[in-house]
């Protein structure tokens, strides 16, 4: 069981279906066979999954739809997540919010594939009332702040310690990770400090000269905590 995660939101950045997503996938699985306590994983665009799972193999997709097989026009059925070489998925991401009802029959649906979800949240009360649908992991990240470069870790320290204590009075054993404007490994670490087992970022990473270079440093960094 690894202590610590990095987890990489591709979005749809330009680099999430370019060279570069292959590049970042590559050093990952790098870094895979160096790292000690510290998981990444990737959150891949969806037409990208195949190409991607071809590189390294700990990869969710970013969204899945609350619908099992059947005639569902440019959905991505939960029920599918078990034919897809992926390990999880997120779910109710800031910039993909859906109701509580519909994250409740991803979880379920995933959960019954064996596989995991990271399931994200906006608010300390947001995460506690998502920790009674027991997803693996728990993302806070104050929409506010996201893609800002202004870090939760230092803008909104308290987000971070009221949702691991929030998260944990509900369900102990779910991991809660912290996100929104990580703009730096010192970000990154403090967000470890405050609580969190890790961290959720994507600019940093797919918006940089060298995304391949930035994931590096970001995982030695919690490698490091």
């Amino acid at each position: 069981m690894k202590e610590r995660f990095l987890v990489v939101n591709f979005k749809a950045y330009p680099a999430a279906f370019r060279e570069e997503a292959l590049e970042v996938a590559k050093k990952a699985a790098e870094l895979a066979g160096k790292l000690s306590k510290t998981r990444i994983i990737l959150a891949v665009p969806a037409p990208m999954t195949y190409k991607i799972a071809g590189v390294y193999e700990d990869i969710y997709l970013q969204h899945l739809d609350p619908l099992g097989y059947g005639a569902h026009t440019g959905y991505i059925p939960a029920e599918a997540i078990g034919d897809l070489p992926v390990r999880g998925t997120l779910v109710n991401h800031s910039e993909h919010k859906i109701p509580f009802r519909d994250i409740a029959k991803i979880i379920d649906a995933v959960k019954r594939a064996g596989k995991e979800v990271i399931a994200c949240a906006d608010t300390p009360s947001e995460a506690a009332g998502l920790a009674y649908l027991k997803p693996d992991m728990i993302a806070i990240e104050p929409p506010e702040l996201i893609g800002t470069g202004i870090p939760v870790s230092k803008a909104k320290p308290e987000v971070i310690t009221k949702s691991v204590e929030a998260v944990h009075r509900v369900d102990p054993e779910i991991t809660v990770l912290a996100g929104a404007g990580i703009s730096s490994p010192d970000d990154a670490i403090k967000a470890v400090e405050l609580g969190a087992k890790g961290v959720l970022v994507a600019s940093i990473v797919m918006k940089s000269k060298d995304p391949a270079r930035s994931l590096e440093a970001l995982a030695y960094a919690l490698e490091k905590t």
